[in-house]
């Protein structure tokens, strides 16, 4: 119903920049919500960023705030995560998620998604 397909992973230096983008197609759920998690290898998946697709309204896990910017573009069915300042503890397997029904309470727990994207590998050297 819904197929996520994500791009703008790569390798980048210490301190860069890179901005992930996921495409959506298929049903958008007005009242859900967008949002990326990564996992690093020997590491649980966690939570990095979420928006709600009606208005916006983000939400940030405390390691990537200041550092990372969500965003969306409606009319392209399209979310954004712009990464500055990238560190080597960044490095990971990025994967975009939609929620059918957005809740502040479940925004950081990957179970509460409905749909996953194949993900897309960030590196970061020192």
């Amino acid at each position: 119903q819904v197929q996520l397909v994500e791009s703008g992973g790569g390798l980048v230096q210490a301190g860069g920049s890179l901005r992930l983008s996921c495409a959506a197609t298929g049903r958008i759920f007005t009242s859900g919500g967008m949002g990326w998690f990564r996992q690093a290898p020997g590491k649980e998946r966690e939570f990095v960023a979420a928006l709600t697709w009606s208005a916006g309204t983000t939400y940030y896990a405390n390691s990537v705030a200041g550092r990372f910017s969500i965003s969306r573009d409606t009319a392209e069915n399209t979310v954004y995560l712009q990464m500055n300042s990238l560190k080597p503890e960044d490095t990971a397997v990025y994967y975009c998620a939609v929620e059918r029904l957005f809740r502040t309470t479940t925004v950081r727990v990957g179970a509460s998604y409905d749909y996953w994207g194949q993900g897309t590998q960030v590196t970061v050297s020192s």
